[in-house]
């Protein structure tokens, strides 16, 4: 009788939501989480401030999930803010409405709650959430996501003795609403003050975050989400084997250095083959003028003598940098993780249909410091774009297409909401130029691309011939480096309203992001997912019928 109550269950709450269009993947498992979302009081650097806590916690708690499983999470919004959370890299297939942006939905509002339901596809690797609003980001209320195979898709690797997810991030000691109010008054962030290794510093830590058995093989998944700079990461006295990038396996090459940029997520196999004592993981800024770190130690099971203080040095340049870049290769030879659709893989023979150029700037608007995309900086409406184009009323909200495909010549900045209108199915390019001196990243919400080149200079269409067109890793952050340009390309098969942005935070909220409205033109539940009934709703929308659904 147990099981059958649980279908039954399941089969109400997705009538309650009004996701009954996913009745008929009830075999599938699902998973359930209550966060209880919080300030609290940390001192990672030895600064009291107040952070995000998720169930008292900070990281928040990981999310261990496997491919098709049913996540549910049960946000319960206790700060005085709203407050929404993204899920970096997940690609949310027919379904923005789980994206947690503020181009895509309401924000949970103080007092309140809202549950998070979405499925994990197609996708087994490395991934993490947070918090999408303002600067909340910048003091926690973020955590690791990992995607698990099912046991009927191998993977290409034996399995570790234990999983272990690795968050570096830089860190400042401002509270979230001093830094908002900073960049709202026209001024930058300035440097921060810190680097921290799963919510800490290392400094005079005796305990260690990982152990391991000698002999054993274990699994790290190391994800950058700090606000501001590339970080290199390393394990002093080990190498580490590659085996998978933001969602895809890759050659197995072995490094003693990563540089590991903004956002991004990779997994490496790491054998406890040294004498067993006490060692170093190292997570220290890139391409900076200052030098931040931090460490955590890692514990042999019954080994004896502390870590040596002599840490092994970042490498240097952006040379190396980028030539470490053209070493991650796709595993061609695993049955798992592919995008989708299947047939995306052999990209490099595919007709390109639209190339967009997309150029990083930053200047001043009424005397106040703004990034921007060709020239507009985005600015958040009081009514998610999603929402107005789904009910019909996007001509009061944005306009479509208020940037070119091709960067103006002037360097003049304007403010609003901007959006891509894209044709469903189509496949692009997207050329990221980076005119300035610092290194930037970026990231697509919804989808996995094929970075097929960076090269320093300006780009043009004879730069294609370089591009790498068998094997490029399949993910869904890619850095740039100063003066230089990277291409990607990607099939846009998922339909909905996704977040083109800068993984600097501050770039971001002062609008260096935009999004890319993917319509289906069959408006069928086939391509896109219903607005949940559960789903809050705000702006000029909040007191207008609802639209007729999407059928198949």
């Amino acid at each position: 009788m147990g099981g059958r109550k649980s279908s039954l269950a399941n089969l109400a709450w997705l009538m309650a939501t009004g996701t009954l269009m996913m009745v008929v993947r009830a075999e599938d498992p699902y998973i359930f989480f209550t966060w209880n979302v919080t300030y609290g009081t940390i001192s990672p650097l030895g600064v009291p401030q107040q952070a995000i806590l998720i169930n008292g916690q900070f990281p928040g708690p990981n999310i261990n999930s496997t491919t098709n499983n049913n996540i549910v999470v049960n946000v319960f919004n206790n700060l005085d803010e709203p407050l929404l959370f993204s899920w970096n890299g997940v690609q949310q297939r027919k379904n923005s409405w789980q994206d947690g942006v503020a181009g895509t939905n309401c924000p949970i509002m103080p007092g309140t709650n809202y549950t998070y339901h979405f499925q994990v596809k197609d996708q087994i690797g490395s991934y993490y959430y947070y918090p999408s609003l303002g600067m909340q980001k910048a003091v926690g209320g973020f955590g690791g996501l990992r995607i698990n195979s099912r046991l009927l898709i191998p993977v290409p690797f034996a399995d570790p003795e234990d999983d272990y997810t690795v968050l570096i991030g830089d860190w400042y000691t401002k509270s979230h609403t001093s830094m908002k109010k900073l960049l709202d008054s026209g001024r930058s962030l300035g440097r921060p003050a810190g680097v921290l290794i799963n919510g800490k510093s290392g400094k005079d830590e005796k305990e260690p975050l990982f152990t391991m058995k000698a002999g054993e093989t274990y699994r790290y998944r190391i994800c950058n989400v700090g606000l501001k700079n590339s970080l290199n990461f390393r394990i002093q006295g080990h190498t580490m084997k590659l085996v998978e990038i933001e969602g895809s396996h890759t050659v197995q090459n072995a490094y003693k250095w990563l540089d590991v940029h903004l956002g991004q997520c990779y997994s490496v196999l790491v054998t406890a083959d040294q004498s067993p004592k006490d060692y170093y993981m190292v997570a220290s800024t890139r391409f900076t003028k200052y030098d931040l770190s931090a460490t955590g130690i890692i514990r042999y099971e019954n080994g004896k003598g502390p870590a040596s203080p002599d840490l092994p040095p970042a490498p240097e340049g952006v040379a190396w940098s980028l030539n470490q870049f053209r070493t991650f290769r796709w595993n061609l030879t695993a049955s798992a993780a592919r995008p989708n659709p299947q047939g995306s893989y052999h990209y490099g023979s595919i007709n390109i249909t639209r190339t967009i150029k997309i150029a990083n700037s930053a200047s001043t608007v009424g005397g106040k410091l703004r990034y921007a995309i060709n020239g507009a900086s985005h600015e958040d409406s009081d009514t998610p774009l999603k929402l107005a184009e789904y009910y019909g009323v996007q001509d009061k909200v944005f306009k479509y297409n208020t940037i070119a495909d091709e960067p103006p010549a002037h360097d003049n900045i304007t403010k609003q909401p901007v959006v891509i209108n894209a044709i469903f199915r189509n496949f692009v390019e997207i050329i990221f130029e980076n005119p300035e001196k610092s290194i930037q990243s970026w990231h697509l919400d919804g989808y996995s691309f094929f970075p097929v080149a960076i090269e320093a200079g300006t780009w043009s269409p004879e730069k294609r011939k370089n591009y790498n067109l068998l094997d490029a890793v399949s993910r869904y952050t890619i850095q740039v480096y100063p003066k230089s340009w990277a291409a990607v390309m990607l099939t846009l098969d998922n339909a909905g309203m996704w977040n083109l942005r800068s993984e600097s935070w501050e770039r971001r909220y002062l609008g260096q992001q935009l999004y890319i409205s993917v319509l289906s033109p069959a408006r069928s539940l086939r391509d896109e997912y219903n607005l949940p009934d559960t789903a809050p709703l705000c702006g000029i929308v909040k007191d207008l019928p609802k639209p007729a659904p999407y059928t198949i």
